[in-house]
């Protein structure tokens, strides 16, 4: 099995990135990361990435997970064409898809949360991109909704991880 873990050139979430990364690698799930560029990514607390993909190289169809990190930036994602492709594409091919603290507010704004349950980091503007985008808030650490999974924050990261696994070994 093999997930892709999505991050943003600066200011990903790295208590979120790491902990998932640990607990699929202990489950020998393969990890892949991409970002914008194929160039060192730094986190919000200086953790250091080279992601293997630019994202706009990205095939999804090698990957049985593609999950979205979210941090500062990481809503910047949501501007740029390649990263609104693969989720959308992966989506439509009934891959899984992930995303954890303010990243399910991506998913939301490219319509992948419609009629479905969902968590995300609890600031304002994310529960109303919520209600906007017709997603259903659950004020939880963990939601899974078929094929879907989403985390609110670092505190849920490692739970987050564990889900992640239970998912794909089904």
């Amino acid at each position: 099995m093999k997930a892709l873990l999505i991050i943003s050139q600066k200011g990903f979430q790295d208590q979120e990135y790491n902990p998932i990364k640990d607990v699929l690698e202990k489950a020998h799930i393969e990890v892949e990361t991409a970002a914008p560029e194929k160039s060192e990514c730094i986190g919000k607390f200086g953790g250091k990435v080279m992601p293997e993909h630019a994202i706009d190289s990205v095939t999804i169809f090698n990957y049985d997970i593609i999950i979205v990190i979210g941090g500062p930036s990481a809503l910047s994602l949501g501007n740029l064409p390649e990263f609104n492709h693969v989720i959308k594409t992966a989506w439509e091919n009934q891959q899984k898809i992930g995303a954890i603290c303010i990243a399910p507010m991506l998913l939301a704004q490219a319509g992948l949360l419609v009629d479905k349950k969902a968590t995300v980091f609890p600031a304002p503007e994310a529960i109303e991109a919520f209600k906007r985008f017709k997603a259903h808030y659950v004020k939880e650490l963990v939601v899974r909704d078929g094929n879907m999974i989403t985390g609110n924050g670092p505190e849920a990261a490692e739970s987050f991880g564990k889900e992640v696994v239970k998912m794909l070994k089904e």
